[in-house]
């Protein structure tokens, strides 16, 4: 079995009152493709805020390869990057100026910048639109830089937050096969998604989130099991059955 690479225990947060993250703790191994799934409302994001320094828990903590969040939250941040749901990208940049930025923030030199920036887009199949403005991008290229710029700095763990939402197959699948590359080459990944299929075919292990508790972690085989027959059984069923079919707005 790998090592544990983030380690979190006893996680609380609240808001007003409101216990929005109660009591969550779970193990994360080094190279593994994590799937923090659940319904609107159910905690993840502020779960995830918390992974990623953004927010102190009220009570608990979480360790990222030793370094705790309380602690030593600059080692975690030189650790981790995070490619969020909501797109971080300056349209009047090009796609390489907007690596080159971020790679900047991050700490790398300009020569270094530029170098990532120019293999992070190569990666992307956007090498040769490396140039335009992300004005011009289809929401599947500008996904795709979202991604891109995550990885500037080669993080050892990835924080990858809803990163298909909207975008084409074609885009969808480039983005799947570079989680498994990433994978592959040692990187730990923790992965949030509203497409069930997306984390039956990407995660290793997926713990699924409701009012702020984790209500079930196993494989997606093992929870498909629970419930009945797994080749019948979809993870969808399993996420249904657990949270339940009422909207959630």
């Amino acid at each position: 079995m790998p090592e544990p690479f983030l380690i979190a225990k006893d996680l609380h947060k609240s808001f007003d009152g409101l216990k929005a993250v109660n009591g969550v703790s779970f193990i994360i191994h080094q190279g593994e493709i994590f799937g923090l799934l659940g319904p609107n409302g159910a905690g993840k994001t502020t779960t995830i805020r918390i992974l990623s320094t953004v927010l102190e828990p009220d009570k608990g903590d979480v360790t990222v390869s030793g370094y705790s969040i309380r602690n030593n939250a600059e080692s975690v941040r030189s650790l981790i990057g995070v490619c969020p749901q909501e797109l971080a990208l300056y349209q009047d940049l090009s796609a390489l100026d907007n690596l080159i930025f971020f790679g900047r923030m991050v700490g790398l030199s300009g020569k270094e910048a530029h170098t990532q920036a120019t293999a992070h887009l190569e990666m992307m199949g956007l090498k040769e639109r490396g140039k335009e403005k992300v004005a011009k991008f289809s929401g599947g290229m500008k996904r795709r830089v979202n991604l891109a710029i995550a990885l500037m700095g080669h993080p050892k763990l990835l924080f990858l937050d809803e990163p298909t939402v909207g975008i084409d197959p074609q885009s969808r699948n480039n983005i799947y096969e570079t989680i498994k590359s990433l994978q592959n080459n040692g990187m730990t990944i923790l992965y949030t998604t509203h497409y069930m299929e997306e984390a039956d075919r990407l995660c290793d292990r997926v713990a699924i989130m409701d009012g702020g508790e984790i209500i079930a972690l196993d494989t997606s085989l093992e929870l498909k099991r629970r419930i009945g027959h797994s080749e019948k059984a979809t993870l969808e069923d399993v996420f249904l059955k657990l949270t339940g079919h009422s909207l959630r707005d």
